[in-house]
């Protein structure tokens, strides 16, 4: 794709960035069949393809108006074309550039824009938002059926293993999830532990900075980063073998800091080494299952059949497709097939909210999809997912590390 960019972006690194990205771009129109909102739209302007159109006119400085910017924020960031991409387009990271821009032409009503402000800050204070979950599940039989399934009744997470172990590996807690579902965090410590890997709290870290980086707050997010690496640097440094991430769509987010951090002199190195020693917990326990494969107790899982949901952030950011699906079969259940499992169920970080009409199509068609098959319980490996879906089925969600645990006794 030939480009002309505007001087007031073509000589900045984001802009020589998004030139780079666009020449990438052969106009195929394969990303077309693997995206969500495309598939529910029809609309070419809400497809990659036709995205990439409307950021170009952008970058080269024709008029922008708030259409441009309803079109781009109808994007998941599922990142399901640089799946389908022949090309290896960066799609993901240019649509951040773009929305940069384009929040910056047009800007946002005060209504949104105080509306934004105020989810960040709700979702990323674990006082507030524990506070709210406390009375939402305090309230939980009062409620309309429509706001009960968004709460989700408390689970005893169990014991968290003591550190005994001479391999030991940090933890990211995550945001929302330790009030939501503390559970997940708890069980992939007691995974770990068989495997003679002590996981380890770190609580001067915090948010990855996905909520603010996708919400537009980017110094925000920027900040939020740079304090976990302060956080995390000196155990690294002190001999952990690496960062253990529960939720993909976190994951996806700390695999960027070394890219997002590049023009920061005082972190840049730090930031890559943070990214490369970031992974997810499939890819754990994936290395450590010759040990922990002969544990699994036989006959002690509940479950014969069971679906499997690959979040966006699994497959298409972090490339880890079919990692869990094998070590799940290696249990002995069955899993179901899942019809089109390479599109997103809506959740997508806050676009849930945002985009709610949207979000429910999605999540009721993923739904179908999973239900399909018969499953008596449906796995995940992000929160975000696991939350979304269970608020639109009886059948219970959980996170995949969790039946491993349970299989490990």
């Amino acid at each position: 794709m030939q480009t002309n960019l505007a001087d007031f972006i073509k000589d900045t690194p984001a802009g020589r960035e998004a030139e780079a990205i666009l020449r990438a771009c052969m106009h195929c129109g394969f990303c077309l069949a693997t995206c969500p909102t495309y598939q529910l739209l029809g609309d070419e302007r809400d497809s990659p393809r036709g995205r990439i159109y409307l950021m170009k006119q952008v970058l080269e400085g024709q008029e922008v108006s708030a259409r441009t910017q309803v079109h781009l924020d109808r994007c998941l960031t599922c990142r399901s074309c640089e799946s389908t991409c022949p090309s290896g387009v960066r799609y993901g990271r240019l649509v951040d550039i773009g929305r940069e821009v384009v929040d910056h032409q047009v800007g946002r009503s005060l209504r949104q824009t105080v509306f934004r402000a105020g989810l960040r800050k709700f979702l990323l204070s674990p006082r507030l938002f524990g506070l709210a979950l406390g009375l939402g599940r305090l309230f939980r039989p009062l409620l309309p059926e429509s706001l009960r399934r968004n709460v989700p009744p408390r689970h005893d997470p169990g014991a968290w293993p003591s550190a005994r172990r001479t391999r030991r590996m940090l933890l990211l807690e995550g945001c929302v999830q330790p009030a939501l579902t503390p559970s997940i965090n708890a069980a992939a410590a007691r995974v770990l532990d068989r495997a003679g890997i002590s996981l380890e709290h770190v609580s001067e870290a915090g948010c990855c900075g996905a909520v603010s980086h996708h919400l537009g707050a980017q110094a925000e997010a920027l900040a939020r980063m740079r304090r976990n690496i302060d956080a995390w640097w000196p155990l690294l440094e002190a001999g952990a073998e690496g960062l253990v991430i529960t939720a993909s769509g976190c994951g996806a987010m700390v695999k960027d800091y070394g890219h997002l951090l590049a023009g920061d002199p005082g972190y840049a190195a730090k930031a890559r080494r943070v990214a490369d020693a970031a992974r997810d917990i499939a890819e754990v326990v994936a290395q450590e299952w010759p040990r922990l494969r002969p544990l699994v107790q036989g006959g002690r899982l509940p479950v014969e059949t069971l679906a499997f949901h690959a979040p966006c952030t699994l497959q298409h950011a972090l490339k880890l497709k079919g990692g869990v699906e094998t070590l799940l079969a290696d249990l002995g259940v069955r899993l179901a097939p899942v019809a089109d499992s390479h599109l997103c169920c809506g959740s997508a970080g806050t676009y849930a909210i945002l985009q709610a009409e949207l979000s429910q199509r999605l999540k009721a068609n993923k739904l179908a999809a999973l239900q399909a098959g018969k499953p008596q319980i449906i796995l995940t490996a992000n929160i975000g997912c696991l939350t979304h879906l269970q608020s639109g089925t009886d059948l219970p969600v959980r996170h995949w590390i969790e039946l491993v645990d349970q299989a490990l006794g």
